[in-house]
C-alpha cells in the first residue's frame, strides 16, 4: 500500500462535483492551481485532467488542515477529504463547472511539493512554444491540451467502435520493415546482425495490408504510427498517426459510404454535430478548373475562371503570349475588395510569387464599372465586359489573375484563394464542409526524372474503361483513388488496389521500375498476387490533422502529446541526439559528420 495516500481512495475528479453531491464526503486528488488566503478561511483550487473544484479551509474547523494549507504553493500535488457545499451567497462562478459548490476540507495531504514552473500553469498565458516543448509535461497539465487530448482519445474510441460493429479486424503490422522508396523518404533503422543493411520504419502499412487481404481476413483496420523524413509544416510531424482501413470484395462507392458513416459517427460524438450524408463528390477535374487545388476549401465560394479564350487575342502580351504558348489565363473575384491598399495587393503578389507565378494583375472595379488597373488600357471594351461578365464583377470588387502554365496558375490561385479565406474571415472553425475528391490521374509526368510517377501510389488501380490507355497514353488514364477533403486538408485518401499480378508488373514498367527492381522491392506482393488476390480497396485518415480540425487548432502539434518541432527535434528529450562510437561500431557503421 502506498503510505501516503493510507487507506484513501479517489471518489470524484475535481471537475466532476455538482449540486448532486451537497452533504457528501468526497475525497479529491490533483494539483494546485492558485491558493488564496483570506485573513483566516484559506481557499485551494484544485485542479485534475477533469476541471477545477474549489476547496475552503477553515482554521476553526481543523486547524491541522488549515495549518497544511499555509505551506502548499501551484503545483503541490495535495490529497482532501471532505463535504460538498453549496458556495456562500454571492460566491457562485458560474463560468466554472463545478461553481456552485465548493468542498468544505476535514483533512488535506501533501503529496508531493513542487518548484515554481517555468510559465503560469493555465490556458491564457501566452508562453514561446519553444519553452511549452521544453517542459512539455507542464504544457500538458493545461486545460486547452487536456481537452484536445481526451477528445482525440473520443475519436480513437469512437472509430473503434464503429469499425468493429462493421465487421473490422485490428491487426498490427510491423513496424520495422523494407525499404521502398517511392515516396517520401524512409527513416532507416541500421541491423546489426546483418551489417550493412537496413530496416525502414514504415510511411504506411500499404502493402502489408494488402496482404492481409490475399490472407482472407477481409475488412482490416490498426490505428497506426507511420513516419516520414519529409519538411515539416503546421500540419505535419515525421511520425503521424493514421486510421489505416482495407477491404476486399468491394468497389469504390461501397468503400466511401462505409467511411462516410464512420466520419459521421466522430462529429457526432465529439462535437455533437450531425453531418449530413452522403457527403458531395467532385472529380479532380472539376475541382482543379473551380479550385485549383485538389482540396479545396468549400466554406466559401472565391471559384477561379478560366479567361484564356477571352484574352488570347488581347492588346496584353503577357495573356496573349503565355496562351500562345499552351499556358493558360485564370481569375478569382475578391468581392468587395477594391478598397484593399497597394501594400496589401504587394503583399498578395509576393504571396502568388512563392507558389511560382512571376507576377499578379488586379483590377479593381471602380462605382462607375470602370477599371482601376495597370492593364487595363490593353483591353477593349468588349474585353473588359467579357471578363466582367465571366467573373461577375460588380462596383467595389477586386479581380486577381494569373498566367503561366497549367499547374502553376491553378496552384497559385488556389492557395492564394485559400489565403483570403482565411484573411476575409471567410473560414469559420465552427463551419464543416465536406467533399470526396475522386477520379484522380493515375501518373504524371515528372520532367525531371523523365519518367512518370504515381499520383497516389504504385498500388492504385486504374479505372476499368481507361485500361486500354496504359500503353499509348499513360497520361490520360484516371485512377481509382479518392480522397476526403474538410476545409481545405486532405484528412483521408485511399484507392482500389491492383490485384491482378499482369496489371501490378505494366504500373511498374510504366513507372520505370524494371523487372529486375520490382522483384527486389516488391518481389513478396508480386508472388502474392499469384495465389488468388481479392479484388480490393482501402483508405487511411490522418488522426493528428482531424483531431486539430475537431479541436479547431492552429497547429498539429496542439493534439499530439509529445510532438517534435520543425526542425523534427523533441525539445523535451533532446531527440535526435548522437550515440557513441561502440554503438556505431556495433552497427558497422561510421559516421561522416564525425569524421569531418
Amino acid at each position: 500500500m502506498n503510505d501516503i495516500l493510507g487507506d484513501w481512495k479517489r471518489s470524484h475528479y475535481c471537475g466532476d462535483i455538482s449540486a448532486a453531491e451537497i452533504g457528501q464526503e468526497v475525497v479529491l486528488m490533483g494539483w494546485v492551481q492558485r491558493r488564496r488566503d483570506h485573513g483566516g478561511l484559506i481557499f485551494i483550487d484544485l485542479r485534475d485532467r477533469e476541471g477545477i473544484a474549489q476547496l475552503a479551509l477553515d482554521p476553526d474547523r481543523d486547524p491541522d488542515a488549515h495549518g497544511k494549507a499555509e505551506l502548499v504553493r501551484n503545483e503541490f500535488v495535495v490529497a482532501a477529504r471532505g463535504v460538498v457545499s453549496p458556495r456562500p451567497e454571492g460566491t457562485v462562478n458560474p463560468k466554472m463547472k463545478t461553481g456552485e459548490v465548493e468542498v468544505e476540507v476535514r483533512e488535506l495531504r501533501i503529496l508531493n511539493s513542487a518548484q515554481t514552473p517555468p510559465f503560469m500553469i493555465d490556458e491564457f498565458s501566452e508562453v514561446a512554444e519553444n519553452i511549452r516543448l521544453q517542459h512539455r509535461y507542464l504544457d500538458l497539465r493545461r486545460a486547452p491540451l487536456q481537452r484536445n487530448l481526451l477528445l482525440r482519445h473520443q475519436v480513437s474510441k469512437t472509430v473503434r467502435r464503429y469499425l468493429d460493429d462493421e465487421g473490422f479486424i485490428e491487426v498490427e503490422t510491423p513496424v520495422l520493415t523494407k525499404s521502398t522508396p517511392e515516396g517520401a523518404r524512409d527513416y532507416l533503422v541500421p541491423s546489426r546482425v546483418t551489417p550493412g543493411n537496413f530496416f525502414a520504419l514504415p510511411q504506411s502499412p500499404q502493402l502489408f495490408k494488402q496482404l492481409l487481404m490475399v490472407s482472407g481476413f477481409d475488412r482490416y483496420y490498426q490505428i497506426v504510427k507511420c513516419f516520414r523524413d519529409e519538411d515539416l509544416r503546421a500540419d505535419r510531424q515525421p511520425e503521424f498517426t493514421q486510421i489505416d482501413c482495407e477491404l476486399s470484395f468491394v468497389d469504390r462507392d461501397q468503400i466511401i459510404s462505409i467511411m462516410e458513416k464512420m466520419v459521421a459517427e466522430v462529429f457526432k460524438a465529439t462535437l455533437g454535430v450531425e453531418l449530413t450524408l452522403p457527403m458531395p463528390r467532385i472529380t479532380y477535374t472539376e475541382s482543379m478548373a473551380r479550385f485549383g487545388v485538389d482540396n479545396p476549401d468549400l466554406r466559401f465560394d472565391l471559384e477561379l475562371v478560366e479567361l484564356s479564350n477571352v484574352v488570347k487575342d488581347s492588346g496584353f502580351k503577357v495573356f496573349a503570349e503565355v496562351v500562345k504558348k499552351g499556358g493558360i489565363v485564370k481569375a478569382l473575384n475578391a468581392k468587395g475588395c477594391a478598397s484593399f491598399s497597394r501594400k496589401e495587393i504587394d503583399d498578395l503578389t509576393e504571396f502568388a510569387k512563392i507558389y511560382g507565378a512571376k507576377g499578379l494583375a488586379y483590377v479593381k472595379v471602380q462605382e462607375d464599372g470602370s477599371w482601376q488597373s495597370p492593364i487595363a488600357k490593353f483591353f477593349t471594351d468588349k474585353e473588359i465586359a467579357s471578363i466582367d461578365q465571366a467573373l461577375q464583377a460588380e462596383a467595389g470588387d477586386l479581380l486577381l489573375f494569373v498566367a503561366d502554365s497549367y499547374r502553376i496558375t491553378n496552384e497559385t490561385l488556389g492557395r492564394l484563394r485559400g489565403h483570403l479565406g482565411h484573411k476575409l474571415g471567410l473560414a469559420k472553425k465552427d463551419v464543416y464542409r465536406f467533399a470526396w475528391i475522386t477520379d484522380f490521374p493515375l501518373l504524371e509526368w515528372d520532367g525531371e526524372a523523365r519518367r512518370h510517377v504515381a499520383v497516389h501510389h504504385p498500388f492504385t488501380a486504374p479505372v476499368e474503361e481507361d485500361m486500354a490507355l496504359l500503353d499509348g497514353d499513360p497520361g490520360s488514364v484516371r485512377a481509382q483513388a479518392y480522397d476526403l477533403v474538410l476545409n481545405g486538408s486532405e484528412i483521408g485518401g485511399g484507392s482500389i488496389r491492383i490485384h491482378d499480378q499482369a496489371v501490378q508488373k505494366k504500373m511498374f514498367a510504366l513507372l520505370g521500375i524494371d523487372a529486375e527492381e520490382a522483384e527486389e522491392k516488391f518481389g513478396f506482393l508480386l508472388n502474392a498476387l499469384e495465389y488468388g488476390a481479392p479484388p480490393h480497396g482501402g483508405i487511411a485518415f490522418g488522426l493528428d490533422r482531424l483531431a486539430m480540425i475537431l479541436t479547431g487548432s492552429d497547429s498539429i502539434r496542439d493534439v499530439i502529446a509529445f510532438p517534435k518541432t520543425q526542425k523534427a527535434t523533441c525539445l523535451l528529450s533532446g531527440a535526435p541526439g548522437q550515440v557513441d562510437n561502440k554503438q556505431l561500431r556495433e552497427l558497422s557503421i561510421r559516421s561522416a559528420v564525425r569524421s569531418q
